[in-house]
């Protein structure tokens, strides 16, 4: 049997493509979260967080997710930045200097990936790694004919992963062992996020994001509770010495019904007080928000005004600033993602006997280009070039995101005047499409249309007797007068006094005949 071999060199589980590795652990899927959230105090909030960066992360990971559930504000920008990856075109990119076979592979995975039916979701599930510092999903694999293809990618809850005690990068399933059950080749699609350095257990960005969510949680608490009394007049009960349990009892209730319902009864002999009304402002605990909320957009999208302005200081220059530091987290989790997905192409290239070496694997790469300024560019290139500089088109076309055009592919091009084209590129219209009208050279080699050719070779073949004795007759006084004169002078005379009785009418007929043959030519041509 042939060995496949992993990028690493290590020979694959071939369990993996049976069924998941999560198959063998039937009672991880019914172990359910414990929602540490609730009661969370900075105590209890470093026990965890020391706990996770011992291995055992179900805690915290836990923890990260009723975040995102509860703090609508986080969930919101969290959204922002992993559903911004979805926004991206992609590629397969074959090798350096790849021969033709590397082409056809990554052709071949291009398709692949085309047919994947839920390549978003896999896609969103990666970015999950950007709040808890990886992101697991398992791959059940199935055999379409000879080719070995994913029925399904599924994201497993990051509670159902540990790392060694001694090693914070290693990640593992949890199993009944103190380091968990490793990995298998080829079963899983890790994607592994550094929002910041360190170990795997630390790198998530949800462990900076959880100081300000607490702090958030306390200050709405308070706010609910002073929203609750604010208005309200303070009741004091009075009791006489002696009172009993029961009494004491009664009287206490009967002041908090009076707070809500308006209305209670006390024992006789007892008094309620009401003081001046709970005074106050919302104002501190919404400072405190406030500041909770903006330090949670600076550390997912890098600024706060991409996300809420406050009217006072945001300006359209400073939302541009903040909206380019958006595309730089972009383009680092694009860069981070793809070399997670370059690994899945090569399971799959692997699995299927096409893969070689690592290295020359076909690269996914997300296009994070942004195009330059097109009107900055019309106006400045011709300019540069007028002035000697020598500006490569593909290199033009690249800051404008222009791709070349294929072969034989229609281009646009910018429409002219048709007395600027030369002869053979000047249109003539057409009731159904435009035409072009064949050009073709005359004696002299001057350039004319097939039409106008027609129409000169048609006044050619008029019969040249029948002008030939028009002329006569209209020139026959004219003639005649000459052959009498003796000198120039009296000639010229003569021509004048006997241009009343040269007879014109002949030739009058045969040129109107000629005018009105290319009247209708040049109509029936010019439509």
């Amino acid at each position: 049997m042939v060995q496949i071999l992993d990028a690493n060199g290590n020979p694959i589980e071939r369990a993996a493509l049976s069924e998941p590795q999560t198959a063998k652990l039937g009672w991880i899927t019914r172990d359910f979260a414990g929602h540490p959230s609730r009661g969370l105090t900075p105590k209890r909030l470093h026990a965890i967080l020391q706990q996770a960066e011992r291995g055992d992360l179900e805690a915290q990971a836990d923890l990260f997710l009723d975040m995102e559930e509860r703090d609508a504000h986080l969930f919101a920008e969290m959204s922002k930045r992993k559903r911004a990856l979805l926004t991206l075109d992609w590629r397969i990119v074959p090798p350096a200097n790849a021969s033709e076979a590397e082409k056809k592979q990554a052709a071949q995975l291009k398709e692949w990936f085309d047919s994947l039916p839920n390549l978003d979701d896999v896609l969103l599930d990666c970015m999950d790694a950007i709040g808890h510092g990886f992101s697991a999903q398992e791959i059940t694999w199935e055999r379409l004919g000879k080719t070995w293809f994913p029925k399904a990618i599924e994201h497993r809850p990051q509670r159902w992963f540990r790392t060694p005690y001694h090693d914070g990068n290693d990640l593992r399933l949890r199993d009944s062992s103190a380091d968990g059950q490793p990995l298998w080749s080829f079963g899983w699609l890790v994607h592994k996020h550094r929002a910041k350095s360190g170990y795997l257990t630390r790198s998530g960005l949800h462990r900076v994001l959880v100081w300000p969510y607490l702090f958030k949680h306390y200050a709405v608490a308070d706010l609910a509770e002073f929203l609750e009394i604010y208005g309200l007049p303070l009741r004091i009960g009075t009791y006489s010495t002696g009172a009993t349990k029961d009494e004491k009892s009664a009287l206490l209730k009967a002041v908090v019904d009076v707070g809500h319902n308006a209305a209670g009864i006390i024992p006789e002999g007892m008094e309620i007080d009401f003081k001046t009304a709970a005074q106050g402002t919302n104002e501190p605990f919404d400072a405190m928000i406030s500041w909770a909320e903006k330090s949670q957009s600076k550390a997912v999208l890098g600024g706060t005004l991409t996300s809420q302005a406050d009217g006072r200081t945001s300006t359209n220059a400073l939302g541009n600033t903040h909206n380019e530091v958006r595309h730089d987290l972009l383009v680092s989790d694009a860069r981070q993602v793809s070399g997670t997905l370059t690994g899945f192409g090569y399971m799959l290239l692997a699995l299927n006997g096409a893969a070689t070496d690592p290295r020359r694997a076909p690269r996914v790469e997300f296009d994070t280009r942004e195009p330059d300024d097109m009107k900055l560019y019309a106006e400045s290139l011709p300019k540069l070039i007028g002035a000697g500089f020598k500006v490569p088109r593909a290199w033009a076309q690249e800051k404008l995101m222009i791709p070349e055009p294929a072969e034989g592919e229609e281009v646009l091009t910018i429409p002219k005047s048709d007395m600027v084209l030369p002869p053979e590129e000047r249109p003539r219209q057409a009731t159904a499409s435009t035409r072009y009208v064949a050009v073709l050279k005359n004696d002299t080699g001057e350039l004319v249309y097939a039409d106008q050719h027609a129409l000169d070779q048609t006044i050619d073949q008029t019969p040249v007797e029948a002008v030939d004795a028009a002329m006569g007759k209209m020139l026959a006084p004219v003639i005649a007068a000459l052959r009498s004169g003796t000198s120039p002078d009296d000639a010229m005379e003569l021509l004048l006094e006997s241009h009343a009785d040269m007879d014109e009418a002949e030739l009058a007929e045969l040129l109107g005949r000629c005018v009105f043959v290319a009247d209708v030519w040049g109509r029936i041509n010019g439509r």
